[in-house]
C-alpha cells in the first residue's frame, strides 16, 4: 500500500498543471485513445501592397492641368475640379504632408476673387452691354492710356474675367492634388542623381507648407483647449511666434541630419565628362523649348515635334551623364509597375483628347461671353475628363490611420 501511494503522489506531482497546453494533449478520449490537441487558429496576416510610385502621382496631376489650359468652359473645369477631389479623398495617405490640399483649394479661391477685384477696379477689355455698377473713375495721364481705374463693370467683363481664372484655379488644385497624393521623400529618392541637391530643395520647400498647416492647427486646438482665442489677428499673432520657432528647429535638425548624411559630397568627374554633360543638359532644355514653341505655333507644325524629341534625348543624356559626380544609392527604389502606367496614361487621355477637341471644336471648350449665353457642357469632352477617375480604382488604397491608444484609469 505505501508503494501504491507513493508512486500516486509521484504521478500527482510530476501531472501537467490544468488549463495547460500539456494536460490538454494528455487528455484521455472515451475509447481509451488520446485525443488531439485543438490547434489554435492563426490569425491572418495584413498583406500590404506597394504604394503607388510618386512619378505616376505627379504625370497624373499634371496632365490634368495641361487639359485645363485647353479650355475655358466652367463647367469642363468644374468636372477636372471634382475628378481631381475624389481622387484626392479615396487615395490620399494618412500623412501630415497629405493635408495640403485644402491650402490648394483656399489659394485657387483666392485667385478668383484677386482676378474679379482686379476686373472690377481696372476694367476688362471685354465690351458689354448689360451694366452691373458703374464707379467714379479716377482720371489718369495721358501715358497711362488704355488703363483706367472705375467706371462701368459689365457682366460680360466679369463673366471672361471668372471663366479665364478658373483656367489657374484648375491648374492650383491639379498641383496640390499631386503633393496630396505623392509622398515627397519618396520622389526625392526617385529622381535622377544629376538632379539630387535640386530635388532637395524642391522637397524641402513642398513639404514646408503642409508641416506649417500642420503645426497651426495643433497650435490653434491648444489655445481652444484652454480657452483662448485662436481666431482673428489677434490669435494669428500669438500662433506666428511658436509656429517660426518650430520651423526654425526643423531647419536646424534638417541641416545636421544632411551634414550627418554626406550631403554635398560628390565624386571626381573628368573634366570632358563634365562639359559634354553640361553641353547635353543645355542644348536639350534649348531643344525642348524650341520644340515646344513650334508646337504651339502655326508656322513651326513642320519642326516642332523633332526637335522635341532631339531636345529629350539630349537633356536625358546629360541627366545620365550627371549621375555620375553623384556617390549615393537607394534602398529598396520604387518599380514603376503597371498600376503606375495606367495612372499615368489615364491622365495623358484626359490631356491628348482635350487637345484634340479644343482643335475640333474650339467652340465648346471657350464658350463666348458676348452676347452673354449660358456655357454648355460637350459630352464627349466630359467623357474624356471622367477617365481621370481611373487612379481612384487602380491605385493602392492607403493604409488605415492609426489608432491613438487609450489609457485606462487606474
Amino acid at each position: 500500500m505505501q508503494a501504491v501511494n507513493a508512486a500516486g503522489s509521484r504521478a500527482a506531482e510530476t501531472a501537467p498543471p490544468a488549463g495547460s497546453r500539456a494536460a490538454g494533449a494528455a487528455r484521455v478520449g472515451a475509447g481509451g485513445t488520446l485525443s488531439a490537441p485543438a490547434s489554435a487558429p492563426t490569425p491572418a496576416r495584413h498583406q500590404r501592397t506597394a504604394p503607388l510610385h510618386p512619378g505616376a502621382w505627379w504625370l497624373w496631376a499634371l496632365a490634368l492641368g495641361t487639359a485645363a489650359t485647353r479650355t475655358t468652359n466652367p463647367l469642363l473645369l468644374a468636372l477636372l475640379v471634382t475628378v481631381s477631389a475624389y481622387v484626392v479623398i479615396t487615395r490620399r495617405p494618412h500623412a501630415p504632408w497629405s493635408r495640403s490640399y485644402g491650402a490648394f483649394v483656399k489659394l485657387a479661391l483666392a485667385v478668383l476673387l484677386v482676378r474679379l477685384l482686379f476686373t472690377t477696379l481696372l476694367g476688362s477689355p471685354i465690351p458689354g452691354t448689360h451694366t452691373l455698377v458703374t464707379l467714379p473713375e479716377v482720371p489718369l495721364p495721358d501715358w497711362a492710356q488704355g488703363v483706367r481705374l472705375g467706371g462701368r463693370v459689365t457682366a460680360e467683363g466679369l463673366t471672361f474675367a471668372l471663366y479665364d481664372a478658373m483656367k489657374l484655379a484648375t491648374l492650383l488644385i491639379c498641383v496640390g492634388a499631386a503633393n496630396a497624393l505623392a509622398n515627397p521623400s519618396r520622389l526625392l529618392k526617385s529622381l535622377p542623381g544629376a538632379l539630387y541637391e535640386m530635388g532637395v530643395a524642391v522637397v524641402v520647400a513642398l513639404t514646408f507648407a503642409p508641416n506649417l498647416i500642420a503645426d497651426v492647427q495643433r497650435l490653434r486646438a491648444a489655445r481652444r483647449l484652454r480657452g483662448r482665442h485662436d481666431k482673428g489677428v489677434r490669435g494669428l499673432l500669438q500662433v506666428g511666434l511658436p509656429v517660426l520657432e518650430g520651423a526654425l528647429e526643423r531647419s536646424v535638425a534638417l541641416a545636421a541630419a544632411m551634414d550627418a548624411r554626406g550631403y554635398g559630397r560628390t565624386a571626381q568627374v573628368p573634366a570632358p565628362v563634365r562639359r559634354t554633360t553640361a553641353a547635353l543638359t543645355l542644348g536639350g532644355l534649348l531643344g525642348i523649348c524650341a520644340g515646344t514653341y513650334g508646337l504651339l505655333t502655326a508656322a513651326g507644325g513642320t519642326y516642332g515635334i523633332p526637335v522635341l524629341l532631339a531636345g529629350v534625348a539630349a537633356a536625358f543624356g546629360g541627366l545620365w551623364l550627371g549621375g555620375r559626380r553623384t556617390v549615393r544609392t537607394r534602398y529598396r527604389p520604387d518599380r514603376w509597375d503597371a498600376r503606375a502606367w495606367l495612372v499615368t496614361a489615364s491622365g495623358v487621355a484626359v490631356a491628348a483628347l482635350l487637345f484634340l477637341a479644343a482643335a475640333r471644336d474650339p467652340a465648346a471648350l471657350h464658350p463666348g461671353v458676348v452676347p452673354l449665353t449660358a456655357p454648355t457642357l460637350p459630352l464627349w469632352p466630359a467623357a474624356a475628363v471622367l477617365l481621370g477617375l481611373l487612379p481612384a480604382f487602380v491605385a493602392p488604397a492607403p493604409d488605415p490611420a492609426p489608432k491613438t491608444a487609450v489609457k485606462e484609469p487606474s
